[in-house]
C-alpha cells in the first residue's frame, strides 16, 4: 500500500508517494536523495542515521514516514543554508572530531539537538547527553571538544 504523504525537510515542502510504513531514512535517502543520513544498525542504537524532527534528535532507521508527516525535517544537508556552516559543523573541522566520517552526521545532529536544549552544557552533560552515538573510531574526546567549541561560539554570537 502507496499514500502520499506531505514531508517538509530542509525548509523545502516534498511530497512522496511511499509506503507509509517506510523508514524515514530510506525514504530520505533513496527517495528524496539526502544522502548525509546514514544507515547503521537498523534498530535505532547507533545514532548515524540521527536527523532532527521538530528540533529533536530521531533515529530515522525505526521513524515511520508516515509519523512525521508535515513536520520539519533537517538532514546534514540542512544545516548548512547558502554553503555557511553551522558552527557545530566548522567545530567538528577545527577539532578534528571524525576520522573515518561514517558516524559524523548523526553525531552532529544529536550535538545540535543537544545545544538547542543545552546551550552551554558541561562535558558530563554532554557524555550523557550524546550516549548512543556511536563512534567506532573513539573520537569521543574530540566529539566533546567540538560541542563545547560550538557551545561558546553560540554564545559569542553565532547561530
Amino acid at each position: 500500500m502507496r499514500d502520499t504523504i506531505s514531508l517538509q525537510v530542509n525548509g523545502k515542502a516534498q511530497r512522496v508517494d511511499v509506503d507509509p510504513k517506510r523508514s524515514l531514512l530510506f525514504v530520505i535517502r533513496d527517495v528524496l536523495g539526502f544522502t548525509g543520513t546514514k544507515y547503521g544498525c537498523g534498530e535505532a542504537q547507533c545514532g548515524a542515521c540521527t536527523v532532527l524532527v521538530a528540533g529533536k534528535a530521531t533515529r530515522s532507521c525505526v521513524t515511520p514516514v508516515a509519523a512525521v508527516a508535515g513536520k520539519a525535517i533537517t538532514t546534514i544537508e540542512g544545516l548548512a543554508p547558502g554553503g555557511v556552516l553551522h558552527p557545530l559543523q566548522q567545530a567538528f573541522i577545527d577539532c578534528g572530531a571524525m576520522q573515518c566520517g561514517y558516524c559524523t552526521t548523526g553525531m552532529i545532529l544529536s550535538g545540535v539537538a543537544l545545544l538547542e536544549q543545552h546551550p552551554h552544557p558541561t562535558p558530563a552533560e554532554i557524555v550523557s547527553e550524546m550516549d548512543g552515538n556511536i563512534c567506532r573510531c573513539g573520537t569521543y574526546p574530540r566529539i566533546v571538544a567540538a560541542i563545547q567549541k560550538a557551545a561558546a561560539a553560540t554564545k559569542a554570537g553565532g547561530r
